[in-house]
């Protein structure tokens, strides 16, 4: 049950960047919270490196795996929400 859950988390945040891709548009705060929840994955993942190198025998793989798989569907989010939200234009897909 917690693997599942774990893998839900990941891709949980699918149904808000398909509905912002198919209208091509969202509010800057709903972009916003979006790189919010994205930041929060990222951070997530140093989280990981640390405790990799600094605890003894530390292994997750089932976090890591869907923490990347997360981490990277933010990916095309990310680089929109730099190239576009940080300059002052409003959020638009291409």
């Amino acid at each position: 049950l917690w693997s599942f859950s774990i893998y839900l988390e990941a891709v949980a945040i699918m149904p808000q960047l398909l509905q912002m891709k198919r209208t091509g548009e969202a509010d800057n705060i709903t972009s916003h919270y979006v790189f919010a929840l994205g930041g929060y994955r990222a951070l997530y993942i140093v989280n990981w490196i640390y405790r990799y190198y600094t605890e003894d025998s530390y292994s997750d793989y089932i976090a890591w795996i869907a923490g990347v798989v997360q981490t990277v569907l933010y990916g095309d989010f990310f680089y929109i929400y730099f190239t576009r939200i940080l300059k002052g234009k409003t959020f638009k897909l291409p």
